[in-house]
């Protein structure tokens, strides 16, 4: 892979620290969640994912259309991270992307497939993270 862009973040003390990147454009008190038996009261990592995860979910999305000419100005992502424990005492996540296209449904539907397949998010958990995906409500299988 040949790189075009890179960014670096550092973390202290974890859960309860401090998350910030070396250009000082974010910067983020962290806090467990109150379900995770913290304070809830500053943002957590899968937060920071789920952003992530939905705003590079919608460039795919718009990216794809731009290649394939269909006309669309906006590609809405909802993203949905959960955090549990695994079956060998570790840690796991999960992800669930609902989008709202302004398609018709087959269109809306391969259009999403395609940017599952192009998003660096999606490639990147691809097969350690389940992924659940809806357009326009409806479940893909």
């Amino acid at each position: 892979m040949k790189t075009i862009y890179q960014t670096t973040a550092n973390a202290t003390a974890g859960r309860n620290g401090i998350a910030k990147t070396e250009d000082g454009l974010l910067e983020v008190n962290l806090s467990y969640p109150k379900e995770m038996g913290g304070a809830g009261n500053a943002t957590n990592p899968e937060q920071l994912f789920a952003a992530g995860y939905a705003a590079c979910f919608s460039n795919a999305i718009l990216h794809v259309a731009r290649e394939q000419k269909i006309a669309i100005s906006a590609a809405p992502v909802s993203a949905t991270i959960g955090i549990g424990a695994n079956q060998s005492g570790g840690f796991a996540l999960s992800a669930a992307l609902a989008i709202e296209l302004e398609l018709e449904q087959t269109a809306a539907v391969e259009l999403v497939r395609i940017a599952h397949q192009v998003c660096p998010y999606s490639n990147a958990i691809r097969n350690n993270i389940e992924v659940e995906l809806t357009v326009n409500k409806q479940l893909l299988a």
